[in-house]
């Protein structure tokens, strides 16, 4: 045997860094990746008052997945509305593309229309129009929308289309969906300021008929603020010229507290027919769980 020390084997000066192919061992990074149609979606961005957007549950450990499928079926419902507003607005933003393909497209030898195109590229755009936000909570995902999109109408056409063709299968890892078409802060005052401006289009318009409505709340990672409280301040915005209906409602007001945040939404009278919005019990129907409204 040899016992010799000047024949063992000496540590490289770069021995303790990872090989080429070991995996690291720190956090993971998500892509920034474009949609079928290339619209970029940006991650781990905040919560900002004022913000909009789509909340969208899946299983655990499929939040990603869910999330790039969610971006999907938004790009598409956003392509196909009759908003011209919202066909501008794609023709700008929807065209953003990533620096590599920037590059790409230099490397063409044409003039003209590549040249302008180029030039389009080179006008990055301050917000893009769908953009997830970083949740802590498994299983539960976020997209923001970015004006003029409107969440309620396009979740209910995404949801709308699914149960008019069942048959034909668009998602697979989304679960329910609630638009958000204002976030505000989680106190009774963030609340109230929220309702405030969600609520007046629906019930406070003039010579609008009176409604039956109902309030449904969510509340994640958040222990100040609880269910009655919200109700009771909801309501009292709402006003005594409309009366509580919790199952055959006219509007349905939605409201998710996530963290020192508050989101409200209201949906019309089909939200149960449409299966709460849950894509998964739309396309594989099951036994019906009674609602939790007040």
């Amino acid at each position: 045997m040899d016992t010799d020390p000047s024949n063992k084997r000496k540590a490289g000066p770069h021995s303790h860094e990872e090989g080429p192919n070991k995996k690291s061992k720190g956090p993971k990074r998500w892509r920034v990746e474009k949609s079928k149609d290339g619209v970029p979606v940006t991650s781990h961005a905040a919560f900002e008052t004022g913000d909009q957007g789509v909340w969208a549950t899946c299983d655990m450990h499929r939040e990603r997945k869910c999330i790039m499928e969610l971006r999907d079926l938004l790009s598409e419902a956003c392509r196909i509305t009759e908003n011209p507003d919202m066909r501008t607005l794609l023709n700008v933003v929807g065209t953003a593309v990533t620096e590599d393909d920037a590059a790409a497209a230099k490397e063409l030898d044409i003039e003209g229309d590549i040249e302008s195109e180029i030039q389009s590229i080179k006008k990055p755009t301050s917000q893009p129009l769908l953009q997830s936000l970083k949740v802590d909570v498994k299983c539960v995902t976020f997209i923001k929308t970015m004006v003029p999109i409107d969440p309620v109408a396009l979740v209910h056409s995404i949801c709308k289309d699914a149960m008019d063709s069942a048959h034909t299968k668009k998602s697979r890892w989304i679960k329910r969906l609630t638009p958000m078409s204002m976030i505000g802060k989680a106190t009774e005052k963030g609340i109230e300021d929220v309702a405030r401006i969600v609520l007046g289009p629906h019930f406070h318009q003039p010579q609008s008929p009176p409604q039956k409505f109902a309030i449904r709340t969510t509340i994640r990672n958040h222990t100040v603020l609880n269910r009655d409280i919200i109700i009771q301040r909801v309501a009292a915005l709402v006003g005594d010229r409309h009366t509580v209906d919790l199952k055959n409602y006219d509007s349905l007001i939605l409201v998710e507290v996530y963290k020192n945040i508050c989101g409200m939404s209201v949906v019309g009278g089909d939200y149960e027919q449409l299966k709460r919005y849950n894509l998964s019990e739309i396309y594989e129907p099951s036994a019906n769980v009674a609602p939790s409204t007040a």
